[in-house]
């Protein structure tokens, strides 16, 4: 899973304050969504939890094991996200949780109408690529890991539904939702690309950008003509890779690389200088200062926390 961006917790109840030690539900209704935080304090298995709406779950604290219809049970932790779809049944086990080791998740339902007028939004003014293609919030790709920019979105989305007393609030949150959605879309994009770009590199031109991107990642790689091999202008190619993955083509080759780089620093052998010049850096204190920025350590401190 990629580089996974914590959330802001939210304060704990007391525990005379709690109703149960088992999903205990604090909740704050706005007009186009409703944001339910649920701690548990003791171990549990096997806890449903259904909503009629799509859910966006993400962890706060702890641990969780989640079973979803279909899908073998995953391990669920801070860092993580996971989209549900409506009245999908969800089973949950508490390994870990206790008085001093207490699980907190949230769980935002978002209301039909707000997606699908976000969808129609985006599918009349920012079309897809490749002809016949929208947007959609997907069923496939339901476990993720936090990035930056979804990280920023739910903890903003956190802070209105908590703490904003204003006459605004609901405008407030349903730009955040808008936000949120595309974010999440876009996420879901990058997931399915990874998974499947050689697939579709024969059919799809960004499918056939990334099998590019990733054979050519230790060499120079020309990101100006990479429109050419999209067969698209550059302007249109950048604003549509843009649109499509909520990146740029130049920070999807440097998030490439770094996590390139990340595997080459998992070998003890391997020093900073050549795990930089190995992801294909031709710069070793740019590739430290864009390894910080990205990680959020340097590549000395990360390769250091993987030995201890």
């Amino acid at each position: 899973m990629p580089s996974k961006h914590k959330l802001h917790p939210v304060p704990l109840h007391d525990e005379r304050s709690l109703f149960t030690l088992v999903e205990n539900r604090s909740v704050y209704t706005m007009d186009a969504c409703e944001l339910n935080v649920f701690e548990t304090h003791q171990r549990a298995k096997e806890v449903n939890l259904q909503f009629g709406d799509w859910v966006l779950t993400s962890m706060l604290r702890g641990k969780k094991v989640m079973h979803l219809a279909g899908r073998p049970g995953f391990d669920y932790l801070p860092g993580e996200s996971v989209i549900v779809p409506p009245h999908e049944l969800m089973k949950i086990d508490f390994p870990e949780a206790g008085k001093e080791t207490p699980t907190q998740c949230l769980a935002l339902a978002i209301s039909a109408e707000q997606i699908r007028s976000t969808i129609q939004l985006l599918n009349e003014r920012h079309t897809k690529a490749e002809a016949g293609e929208e947007w959609r919030l997907g069923a496939e790709h339901l476990h993720l890991a936090n990035n930056l920019e979804l990280a920023d979105i739910i903890n903003r989305l956190i802070k209105i539904s908590l703490n904003d007393k204003s006459r605004e609030k609901d405008i407030l949150v349903n730009l955040a939702l808008r936000e949120l959605l595309v974010r999440l879309m876009q996420t879901q994009a990058r997931e399915f690309f990874e998974q499947n770009y050689r697939r579709l590199a024969s059919s799809h031109r960004f499918g056939y950008v990334i099998q590019y991107i990733k054979e050519n990642i230790t060499t120079k790689i020309d990101v100006d003509k990479l429109s050419e091999k999209a067969c698209m202008s550059r302007a249109n190619f950048f604003r549509k890779f843009k649109e499509e993955f909520g990146y740029t083509p130049a920070d999807y080759v440097l998030k490439e690389r770094i996590r390139l780089a990340k595997k080459h620093l998992r070998n003890p052998f391997n020093s900073v200088t050549q795990a930089c010049y190995m992801a294909g850096f031709q710069n070793l204190n740019y590739f430290i200062r864009a390894f910080k920025k990205e990680v959020g350590v340097t590549p000395k401190a990360y390769q250091l926390t993987l030995l201890n």
